[in-house]
């Protein structure tokens, strides 16, 4: 049922119904009779033609409906194991939790964390005024001033706005603890 198939039953129909009153004469009844069938023929060819045609049509639907319900069934496949994964681990944290031994192990490891995420956050801050104490004293040492050095490590000019006078602040706790 290709479409090779149906062009050639096409030219055949078309040829059958075209050819014969060309080459045939009308006047002898065996030529009459050989029109006759070949006008037949070609109706049977269009027919057949057409009916091929609508088989290729349906097929290419067919297959067409299939691969689509093949991709929603891969998608519905994945959705499905994401969310059979997902209750996997919440029932699996739930018996870690349920668990009073594992529960004291869970606090105390959490407690743990979070005292060493406290000093590392101190230290981090630190090290963050540090490097903006120095900043400031390399501002000062090209004689910048303190509107100047506010609006080149903070971005804000100079006014009433309150990020200006939170970068301020700022500026004066540091050169405070520095001492300057």
């Amino acid at each position: 049922m290709s479409l090779l198939k149906i062009s050639a039953l096409t030219v055949s129909g078309v040829t059958l119904w075209l050819a014969p009153p060309f080459v045939f004469s009308r006047k002898i009844p065996l030529h009459n009779f050989l029109q006759g069938v070949a006008l037949v023929s070609g109706f049977a060819c269009a027919f057949e033609a057409r009916r091929c045609a609508l088989k290729v049509a349906k097929t290419e639907e067919f297959e067409a409906m299939k691969d689509a319900a093949v991709a929603a069934d891969v998608v519905d496949e994945i959705a499905t194991s994401a969310y059979v994964s997902e209750q996997q681990r919440r029932n699996e944290a739930e018996l870690l939790i349920a668990s009073d031994s594992n529960r004291e192990l869970l606090e105390r490891a959490l407690a743990l964390s979070c005292e060493g995420e406290e000093a590392e956050n101190v230290q981090l801050a630190q090290n963050a005024d540090n490097e903006l104490r120095e900043r400031i004293l390399q501002l000062q040492a090209r004689g910048y001033g303190k509107a100047k050095i506010i609006l080149e490590i903070w971005g804000v000019t100079k006014g009433g706005s309150p990020k200006y006078k939170a970068a301020e602040a700022e500026y004066k706790r540091l050169m405070q603890e520095e001492g300057v």
